[in-house]
C-alpha cells in the first residue's frame, strides 16, 4: 500500500550531520498518525553520506539513493519521480516539520502546499541577510515569473498526480527545479496554498549567497524563456477548475 507521504530529502556531503538531522526528523515523523516513506538521495558525495543515512535510520521507512553528481535539483527530481505516496514532499536534512504535514492532511480541495517563510503568520528567526534573500527572492518571482506565490524555497507538498504530470517536464537543476515545478503547476491551474511557519536554523547555513544570488536570477530568466516557449502561461484546460488560492 503506497503511502500518506513521501519526503524527498537530498543530501550531499552530511556523513557528520546526518546521524543528528534524520534522527530528529524521524523522531518526529514516529508521531505521524499517517504512514510515511522517506526518499534520502544522496548526490555526488565524497565523505560516506549514503552509508551514514543507512545506518541512522535502521528500522525506519527509509530508502536511501546515491547518484553520482552533486546536484541538489537533479536529485530532487529524482526522488519525486521515485515517490509513489499520495502527497510529494520535499524536506532538508536541516530543515523539516512533522507539523507541516499535519497541516497538509487537514487541508481540503488544494494540490500544493507551501510552507511559506513570507506568509504574515510565519515567524522568521533566521540572521537578517537570510531574510532578505527570501524578500529579494520573492520580489524576482513577482517581477521575473508574474507568480503570485510567496516562496518556492523550503517545505511543501505536492500532490503526486500534479508531480507525475509536470515534474517530467522540468528543465532546472540545482537551485531552482521545485522554483519551476511550482510555477508549472500554477499556470497550469492547480490549486495553491500558503500556510505559515517557524523558520529556525539547525546549524549555519552551508550555502553561499554570493554564488547563489547570480546563479538563480539567470535561472528565473530561463524559466521565463522555457515557459513562454511552451505556453505554459494558458492554464490547462484538464487542470483543476477551482481558483489558486
Amino acid at each position: 500500500m503506497s503511502p500518506t507521504f513521501s519526503i524527498v530529502v537530498p543530501v550531499y556531503n552530511e556523513a557528520e550531520f546526518i546521524p543528528r538531522g534524520l534522527a530528529a526528523m524521524l523522531a518526529q515523523l514516529e508521531g505521524l498518525e499517517e504512514t510515511y516513506h522517506v526518499l534520502v538521495v544522496e548526490n555526488g558525495s565524497s565523505d560516506g553520506t549514503a552509508e551514514a543515512a543507512r545506518k541512522a535510520s535502521r528500522g525506519h521507512p527509509v530508502t536511501v539513493i546515491s547518484l553520482d553528481q552533486p546536484d541538489y535539483g537533479a536529485a530532487m527530481r529524482h526522488g519525486f519521480l521515485e515517490a509513489d505516496g499520495e502527497w510529494v514532499v520535499n524536506f532538508d536534512i536541516d530543515y523539516f516539520s512533522a507539523g507541516f504535514l499535519g497541516q497538509v492532511r487537514s487541508l481540503e480541495g488544494v494540490d500544493l502546499v507551501i510552507a511559506s517563510k513570507r506568509d504574515p503568520g510565519s515567524e522568521d528567526r533566521r540572521p537578517l541577510i537570510r531574510r532578505v534573500a527570501t524578500l529579494v527572492f520573492n520580489l524576482l518571482l513577482r517581477a521575473v515569473l508574474d507568480s503570485d506565490v510567496s516562496d518556492t524555497h523550503g517545505m511543501k507538498a505536492f500532490r503526486r498526480e500534479l508531480v507525475a504530470r509536470l515534474a517530467p517536464q522540468v528543465e532546472s537543476r540545482q537551485d531552482l527545479f521545485d522554483t519551476e515545478l511550482v510555477i508549472r503547476a500554477e499556470r497550469a491551474g492547480y490549486r495553491i496554498r500558503e500556510v505559515p511557519v517557524v523558520v529556525e536554523e539547525m546549524r549555519v547555513a552551508r550555502s553561499s549567497l554570493l554564488k547563489r544570488v547570480p546563479r538563480t536570477i539567470k535561472g528565473m530568466f530561463r524559466i521565463r524563456r522555457t515557459l513562454a516557449g511552451s505556453g505554459s502561461s494558458v492554464p490547462a484546460a484538464h487542470a483543476p477548475d477551482a481558483d489558486t488560492d
